[in-house]
């Protein structure tokens, strides 16, 4: 039988050809009884007659069938048709880490990642008896949710196992398929003892994932060689050159970690993958503790010298000293990009997306980024890594820097203000009640966008008088933001967008100018861009894109991608990305599988269960019988869905609502009360059934931002964070009546996130008010008083059920809890302590609240990142290296 598109291989539909192997085919099909794509592996025709290859191709089935793991492509079904052997799999998207290798090297952070994911995926296939025998780039296949292992054609059951673990004894037949003295797999990622012939084990496996670690952090293969010959001397002489040459902001702990998976005598290698799994995430959590240097544990290792033909060793040192000179001479014709990560200082957590973020900016000259952690803004050098916090920058936003890099603009408590980078006295510039972004040019003017909704304003860095610079035109768009001036210092590129449907061919980046010059559409897409080596940088979901601008700013020639996992802040419409203008590019890398896990957690950090599927709905709230949870989904018209845990049903409840932000449960669970701003201009406190039955009503209208937080459980009152974003108070209001809402905590500071004690009688709260965001607690409806709770920072404040501990999210991204109780008029508490990391998501609002408390006291409900961890910055020096010259 031919196959073709259209051919049915059983219940099997053949639609497209994806590939071709050693083995055969792979083609895309459909599953016709569970309408269902599949990948279909179709053993070729001529190899049919071999009953070895039949043999292998059967194994390869069985193989697969015994492993169950996460980053394993799955198997589905096996089969034969007429003449046609053939096993169906599951359907990747995404490409090989060949393919991806061929525009270089990964970031070290993703190298980590999927190192270790790799590594775990061995080791299940290890434990189970299974050695892979030809695992390289091409068999790794890299999707939205992490590295899948493909092609365990040459899998074999191993005779022994190397860390002590029971593997299953190779049968007779698998044996003759694999007898000493013959070579299986691709030269390039052999250990030493498959090129002589010798059974091969687990450890086996650990060289060539070594060489493919390597491969993968320096874009270079471990050995290479001009012939066979040469290649197979390197690989039984040579050790690779150090990772740390090549990259030499990679951390000493991961070069020894790779040596010893390429050492040539397998007793030196680690001995089991799972260990090299360890070590890689310990690599990443060593890094994160902020030296991004970590030293690995020596391992035991025997020297082992082995004889080579001496014609083979010639060969390999010619071609090693050729070689080494090419190297020389390409490094010194050009520079190479290369890649390292910033971490947040010491016990802080980065503020990278949201409303209130402030996320890593480079400075023009490339030697400093600023960045908002703990609260206020830090200054980190490039060259010495020191990083200092900036007095007075508390609930600082969107910094952007001076042209000569002496002072950093930025944005707090409704103002646009500038400081000195080595810090002094801020100086407040103008009113900016709610912004979108600055850009500084290079005459002393400022560009910002000082509402939600406006247009881009000019004003002197020095102070004085807004004017407007771009008109909206309201048919077509309802924000102008993210400005960014060009080299002229008399242009600018800004992102115009529409709220109703950002993802209209309308918006786009434009061309403004001071003179107040009708905008120019250059690119069409919802994120904001920047300029820098004469080039357009611009988000189109998670890639960045480049294209060259002419001499009158107009686009030249084809676009670019640059980076393809770049964390697109879809709240705002913003990709995390900043530049300087010699070379020196910052982002946060995407989250992988992009949302949360909505998990059942005890307080020793133990999950328990989950609850849906993935997703990227934030914001839960559980409602007072614990049978359903209130959830925002949507970018960024958001609306509510309410899901019903043991039933596993979810139900919208609204329809362009536009929430802000969270969903609250009334007391008897039958109603939801939050805020709509499907209006322009207006934000609408309103209820609406909690089971669908019914349209929300309207209880109370702004035109100031509301953000409701806490409906007391007597259902009288319901507080409420009032006023745009650092610049915002806490109200009351009575549900009853709500034209009597007023001010309950209104200070200088950024107050927000209230929430009632369980009978009413306190509120935690938290504020800037000590220079750093932290918890609080005051008496309700008095007020005046307060304690704080935190002492290291604090975000995310909830009460126990039974109102005797407060829990918050510290400084350092635990979640803790601080023992609380009441003695009259007064709140004592004891001292706070760390429960378990809070590895949240957040959603496109980081101010939200990411858990909620059980009402039965058991524990939490976490809406967990899962895999993403706390968020890294990427850093690249170099990245336009290997583009044209404008």
């Amino acid at each position: 039988m031919t196959v073709t598109p259209g051919t049915k291989l059983g219940p099997y539909e053949i639609v497209s050809r994806l590939g071709a192997g050693g083995m055969g085919e792979v083609w895309k099909g459909r599953d016709t009884r569970l309408e269902r794509s599949v990948a279909i592996k179709v053993l070729s025709r001529n190899l049919t007659v071999s009953p070895e290859v039949l043999q292998r191709f059967e194994r390869e089935a069985k193989t697969i069938s015994q492993l169950s793991h996460p980053h394993v492509c799955a198997l589905h079904d096996v089969g034969r048709d007429g003449d046609v052997d053939y096993l169906v799999m599951e359907l990747l998207e995404g490409e090989t880490l060949s393919e991806r290798l061929a525009r270089g090297p990964l970031p070290l952070e993703q190298t980590l990642r999927y190192g270790a994911q790799i590594a775990d995926a061995l080791d299940k296939a290890h434990r189970q008896g299974i050695v892979h025998r030809d695992l390289k780039p091409g068999n790794v296949m890299l999707t939205k949710t992490g590295v899948k292992l493909l092609d365990f054609g040459l899998a074999r059951s191993a005779p022994q196992a190397a860390s002590g673990a029971s593997l299953l004894t190779a049968s007779p037949t698998q044996a003759n398929l694999t007898e000493e003295g013959t070579i299986l797999g691709t030269f390039q990622y052999m250990a030493p003892e498959q090129l002589e012939g010798r059974p091969a084990d687990a450890r086996t496996d650990i060289f060539a994932l070594g060489a493919t670690l390597h491969e993968m952090a320096t874009g270079r293969k471990a050995f290479s060689g001009a012939t066979q010959a040469s290649l197979i001397g390197s690989i039984l002489r040579d050790d690779p050159a150090p990772i740390g040459q090549l990259q030499p902001t990679s951390p000493p702990g991961f070069d020894r970690l790779v040596r010893t998976c390429l050492a040539k005598d397998p007793e030196d290698r680690w001995q089991s993958a799972g260990d090299v799994a360890k070590e890689l995430r310990w690599l990443a959590q060593g890094s994160a503790s902020g030296s991004g240097v970590a030293a690995l544990p020596a391992v035991p290792r025997r020297r082992a010298m082995r004889a080579l033909p001496w014609a083979i060793a010639g060969l390999v040192l010619l071609g090693a000293l050729y070689l080494a000179n090419e190297l020389r001479r390409a490094r010194a014709a050009r520079a190479e990009p290369f890649h390292a990560f910033i971490l947040p200082p010491e016990k802080n957590a980065f503020r990278l997306i949201g409303d209130d973020a402030a996320p890593v900016t480079v400075s023009p000259q490339g030697d400093r980024v600023t960045y908002g952690a703990g609260g206020r803004l830090w200054v980190q050098s490039l060259r010495t890594g020191v990083a200092t916090p900036i007095a007075g920058t508390e609930g600082a936003r969107a910094p952007f820097w001076s042209p000569d890099g002496r002072s950093i603009g930025f944005f707090s408590e409704g103002k646009l203000r500038r400081i000195e980078a080595g810090g002094g006295p801020v100086a407040t510039i103008c009113d900016a009640p709610n912004s979108r972004g600055g850009s500084w040019g290079p005459s002393g003017d400022i560009v910002f966008a000082p509402e939600i909704r406006t247009s881009i304003f000019r004003v002197p860095a020095t102070g004085g008088v807004p004017k407007p610079v771009t008109r909206v035109d309201t048919k077509i768009h309802t924000t102008h933001r993210w400005p960014w001036f060009l080299p002229d210092g008399k242009h600018f590129v800004y992102l115009a967008v529409n709220h109703n449907a950002p993802r209209s061919e309308q918006s786009g980046v434009y061309l403004g100018s001071l003179a107040g010059d009708e905008g120019r559409r250059l690119v069409s897409t919802y994120g904001g861009a920047l300029f820098a080596s004469g080039r357009l940088l611009y988000g189109v979901e998670t890639s960045l894109m480049a294209v060259r601008l002419d001499s009158s700013y107009r686009p030249s020639g084809e676009a670019v991608r640059i980076l393809e996992d770049v964390q697109f802040d879809s709240g705002i419409w913003r990709p995390n990305v900043s530049v300087s203008q010699n070379g020196v590019l910052a982002y946060q890398a995407s989250q992988s599988g992009v949302g949360g896990q909505l998990t059942w957690v005890e307080p020793s950090g133990h999950s328990f269960g989950k609850v849906g599927e993935k997703s990227e709905a934030y914001a839960p709230e559980i409602s007072p019988d614990g049978r359903r949870v209130a959830l925002v989904l949507g970018d960024p018209a958001n609306d509510i869905y309410v899901y019903e845990i043991e039933r596993g049903v979810r139900t919208k409840l609204t329809n362009g609502a536009v929430v802000t932000p969270s969903p609250l449960w009334s007391p008897d669970g039958t109603e939801i009360l939050f805020t709509s701003q499907a209006q322009a201009g207006t934000f609408s406190i309103g209820i609406v059934p909690a089971d669908g039955s019914g349209k929300w009503r309207e209880i109370y209208k702004s035109p100031d931002r509301l953000e409701p937080t806490s409906w007391s459980r007597d259902g009288k009152y319901v507080l409420l964070n009032n006023g745009n974003i650092g610049a915002t108070d806490i109200w009351v209001l009575p549900v009853a009546e709500p034209a009597k809402a007023a001010p309950f905590i209104a200070t200088p500071a950024m107050d927000t996130s209230a929430q009632f004690s369980p009978d009413g009688r306190w509120v935690a709260y938290r504020s800037t008010e000590a220079g750093r965001t932290e918890i609080y607690v005051t008496p309700f409806p008095g007020g005046g008083a307060k304690w704080q709770v935190s002492s290291n920072g604090g975000t995310q404040p909830r009460w126990s059920s039974d109102g005797r501990a407060i829990y918050f999210v510290s400084g350092d991204g635990e979640l803790s809890m601080t023992p609380v109780e009441a003695v009259g008029s007064r709140i004592e508490l004891q001292a706070s302590r760390a429960l378990f990391p809070a590895n949240f998501y957040v959603g496109p609002r980081i101010g939200l609240i990411a858990y909620a408390v059980r009402p039965d006291g058991k524990g939490f409900l976490v809406n967990s990142a899962g895999e993403v961890g706390a968020p890294r910055v990427a850093l690249v020096e170099n990245w336009d290296a290997g583009l044209p010259k404008p």
